[in-house]
C-alpha cells in the first residue's frame, strides 16, 4: 500500500513546501498555496475499502474518529499524529431533508447541510480543527517558535479560532471590525480568553492588519488564505456524499464571502472523484449578498479580474467582504464545475431565511442568501425541477437573534414589499373568550 502524504503547492506554479513551514503564499511569485495530496496513493485503496473504513469510523468512539474531519484524516493531514489532534467532535452535521420547501419550489429534492450544528455554531470549526492541530504539532515537536495564532474575522472565524486555541492552550489574537458583529459572535472570543481588538474599519481593513501582524512568523495566520483551513472545510463534500449513500447531488449552493469555503467544497468533491468514491462532481453555485458581491460582478464580466469594492452593510454580516482573498481558487471552482454566482437583495435573503424557518431550519442570514439564490434560480428556470439540490447552511441561527427578532417585529429594514413570513406575538387578557377568538382567527388563516 502506498504511503499517504501531502505538502503545500503554489496554485500557479511547481514550488512546494512542507506543511510544517510557516508560509501562506509562494516564495516564487506570491500566489496562494494549496495542500496537494498524492491522489495516486489515495486511489491505491479501492473505493469499497475507503467506504468501509469511513463507515467503521462513524461507529467508533475514538476521539479522532468521532470528528467528521479526522475520521477522513488520510485525505486531510495524513502525517498528523493522533495525539496532536485538537478536536471538539466537529463535522458529522445533519443533512436536513427540506422536502416541504422542495415541494413548494417545485424541485425534486432539497437538503440543507447544517454546518452550524457545531461547537461554536458555524462551519469555521471544520477548518480550524486542522489549522490549530497543525500549530499544536509544530509547537510540541519544536519545529518553529509560535507565540500566538491570529485572525481577522466578521465573527465566526474568531469564535472557532479562540475555542480551539483555548482547548490546546495556545494564545489567540482576534481582529474584528468594530460594531459589525452580532453580540453572540463578539462574546465568544472574549469568553475564550483571546486578545480581542475591535478596529475602526471593515473586514478588509482587519485583513490588511492581520497580514502585517503575522509577517512576524511567531504569530501564525489563521485566515482562509492559509490553505490548511480548506482541508477541514472540504470534508463537507465527502460527508454529503456519504450521507446520501455515496450519491452526488446535481447542484450545491453555498454562500460566499472571502471564498475559502467555495474552493474547499470543490476540492472535496475532486478528491472524492480521484479516490473513486463518486463518478462526477456537482455544479457549485455561489450566493452573495447584493451589498457585498465582488465575486458575482466578476462572474458577470466573465471573470476578467477581481475589482475590490467597499462592501455595504448587509444582514449577512459574515460575508460583508469586498476584497476576497481566495478569489483565484474560487474562480477555478466555478469554472471547473460549470457553476454560477448569484446575488440576492437584503429583502430576498431575509424572507428566504424565514421561509426556511417555517419548516424548522432556523436559518442564519447567510443561509438565507443561499436559499434566496435557490428561489431566484428556480424561478428563472436555471435549476431544473428534476434536480437534487443541497444548500450549505454555514452558521446556526442562534448566533443571529437580533436578525430573527427584528424580522418578526418588522423593524429589520425598510423593505419595499413585505415581511412575508413575520409571525407576531398576540397580546391578550387572561380571558378564555379573548384567547379563543384569537386562536380561531389565526388557525383559520393558517388552514388556507
Amino acid at each position: 500500500m502506498a504511503q499517504f502524504n501531502a505538502h503545500f503547492r503554489n496554485i500557479n506554479g511547481d514550488d512546494t513546501y512542507p506543511l510544517t513551514d510557516v508560509i501562506y503564499r509562494s516564495k516564487v511569485d506570491g500566489s496562494l498555496l494549496e495542500v496537494e495530496h498524492d491522489r495516486e496513493a489515495l486511489a491505491s485503496k479501492s473505493p469499497d475499502e475507503w467506504k468501509k473504513l469511513f463507515a467503521e469510523r462513524r461507529m467508533s468512539f475514538e476521539p479522532a474518529d468521532m470528528s467528521g474531519i479526522w475520521s477522513k484524516r488520510e485525505m486531510v493531514l495524513p502525517d498528523m499524529p493522533i495525539e496532536d489532534i485538537v478536536t471538539m467532535r466537529e463535522g458529522w452535521s445533519p443533512l436536513f431533508d427540506a422536502a416541504p420547501l422542495a415541494k413548494e419550489l417545485g424541485i425534486k429534492s432539497l437538503k440543507v447541510k447544517l454546518c452550524g450544528n457545531s461547537h461554536t455554531g458555524s462551519f469555521k470549526d471544520l477548518g480550524m480543527t486542522v489549522l490549530v492541530s497543525q500549530v499544536n504539532h509544530i509547537i510540541k515537536k519544536k519545529i518553529h517558535e509560535i507565540d500566538a495564532v491570529a485572525c481577522a474575522s466578521t465573527g465566526d472565524t474568531s469564535a472557532a479560532l479562540s475555542a480551539y486555541c483555548a482547548k490546546a492552550g495556545i494564545p489567540s489574537i482576534v481582529f474584528l471590525p468594530a460594531g459589525k458583529t452580532s453580540a453572540a459572535q463578539l462574546i465568544q472570543p472574549i469568553s475564550n480568553g483571546s486578545i480581542v481588538l475591535a478596529l475602526d474599519t471593515d473586514f478588509d481593513g482587519c485583513m490588511k492588519i492581520v497580514q502585517q501582524v503575522t509577517a512576524d512568523n511567531r504569530i501564525y495566520l489563521a485566515n482562509s488564505m492559509n490553505s490548511l483551513r480548506v482541508e477541514g472545510q472540504k470534508t463537507i463534500s465527502p460527508e454529503i456524499c456519504q450521507e446520501m449513500g455515496w450519491k452526488v447531488p446535481d447542484t450545491v449552493i453555498i454562500p460566499g464571502g472571502n471564498l475559502g469555503n467555495v474552493s474547499a467544497l470543490a476540492k472535496g468533491f475532486e478528491d472524492c472523484k480521484a479516490m473513486g468514491l463518486i463518478d462526477r462532481i456537482p455544479r457549485i453555485i455561489v450566493a452573495q449578498a447584493e451589498n457585498a458581491n465582488p465575486f458575482a460582478k466578476a462572474f458577470e464580466r466573465g471573470f476578467d479580474k477581481l475589482v475590490p469594492m467597499q462592501a455595504k452593510k448587509t444582514l449577512a454580516s459574515a460575508i460583508q467582504i469586498g476584497n476576497p482573498v481566495s478569489y483565484p481558487k474560487a474562480v477555478r471552482a466555478i469554472q471547473k464545475t460549470n457553476g454560477m454566482v448569484v446575488s440576492v437583495t437584503e429583502e430576498e435573503l431575509a424572507n428566504a431565511a424565514h421561509r426556511g424557518d417555517r419548516i424548522g431550519l432556523y436559518c442564519c442570514p447567510h443561509t438565507g442568501v443561499a436559499l434566496g439564490a435557490l428561489e431566484k434560480l428556480v424561478a428563472a428556470g436555471k435549476i431544473d425541477k428534476e434536480e437534487n439540490v443541497v444548500v450549505i447552511s454555514t452558521a446556526h441561527g442562534l448566533k443571529f437573534t437580533e436578525f430573527k427578532l427584528f424580522y418578526h417585529e418588522q423593524r429589520l429594514m425598510d423593505f419595499k414589499d413585505s415581511y412575508k413570513y413575520a409571525n407576531p406575538i398576540f397580546k391578550a387578557p387572561a380571558d378564555l373568550g379573548a384567547v379563543m377568538d384569537i386562536l380561531k382567527k389565526e388557525m383559520a388563516e393558517r388552514r388556507r
